[in-house]
């Protein structure tokens, strides 16, 4: 009974920070499994398999309160399906670790953009209207999304979500919200592949379960936050965390010394925190000068 309510904690919090930030659900849920002992292939496919429900809950509740670029999806979810489905047939036979580091070196910078984005510049430099992003700029974006998702049990949201953002004049919330939205297709279809590949028998029905029902309840609450939460302070949330993740990555990717983790983290997490408070900070003049000037 202790493991099943922890596990349902876990799935909510996985997908409270995943439908609130645009990712998360995989990363979380995938270093759970894999610290218990389960196989690669079996934890991924055990997320994927929860994430088309959560991730089928989360998206309509973000189309209910408005957080969804629906032509976007549309242009993600074929690319991003199709990659997920490659992904999720191979998975046993790639380099996955070979490629991450280059992968989090390019997102990390793109983390401090997002960062310097949603802290200084400027309302009226960041207000511009978004570029349409192309069919040739979202299919490469989708299938590379969709392909280290399913192989690596997350990266659709900490690959699409960056990307998307560092597009000035991209809502945050439209951003996390499309993301989240057409995740659920990318899920469906690395489960399909997994199915194929592994069999029904390999699915770690308990994980599953537990994440799942903790997905679902977490989704309508981190919909309603994204619809709340000012575009500044969610930006600075989603920067900072993809610089968490992407750091360590490339920690362990480098066979970084244990001793150095700790502070390496600290001083991250103080980085971020110091952020969190000037981007409160701004916007609260911001919204006192509006209103006076009303």
């Amino acid at each position: 009974m202790k493991k099943l309510i922890v596990f349902v904690i876990v799935g909510f919090i996985a997908q409270l920070i995943d439908g609130s930030l645009g990712m998360g659900y995989g990363v979380t849920s995938t270093t759970l499994l894999l610290a218990f002992g389960i196989a690669p292939a079996v934890a991924s496919a055990s997320v994927h398999l929860a994430e088309v429900v959560t991730t089928a809950a989360s998206g309509v509740s973000h189309i209910k309160f408005g957080n969804v670029d629906r032509d976007m999806v549309i242009k993600l979810i074929i690319p991003g399906s199709l990659g997920a489905f490659v992904g999720a047939c191979f998975l046993s036979n790639l380099p996955g670790d070979f490629i991450k580091p280059y992968i989090s070196l390019f997102l990390l910078a793109l983390g401090f953009y997002i960062m310097y984005r949603f802290l200084f510049l400027s309302p009226r430099q960041d207000q511009q209207p978004p570029r349409k992003f192309s069919n040739k700029q979202l299919v490469p974006l989708g299938l590379v999304a969709g392909f280290l998702d399913a192989t690596g049990g997350g990266g659709w949201g900490p690959i699409s979500t960056p990307v998307l953002l560092a597009n000035k004049g991209m809502e945050a919330r439209k951003v996390v919200g499309t993301v989240d939205t057409s995740e659920f297709a990318v899920a469906l279809s690395a489960t399909i592949g997994f199915v194929i590949s592994l069999g029904w028998e390999q699915f770690n029905w308990f994980w599953v379960g537990t994440l799942m029902l903790g997905g679902i309840i977490a989704a309508p609450i981190a919909a309603w936050l994204v619809r709340k939460m000012p575009s500044h302070l969610l930006g600075v949330l989603v920067g900072g965390f993809i610089i968490l993740i992407n750091v360590r990555t490339l920690l362990h990717a480098w066979e970084t010394p244990g001793n150095w983790y700790a502070t390496i983290y600290a001083i991250i997490i103080f980085g971020w925190a110091v952020s969190i408070w000037w981007a409160i900070r701004t916007h609260r003049k911001a919204s006192l000068s509006n209103h006076l000037a009303s």
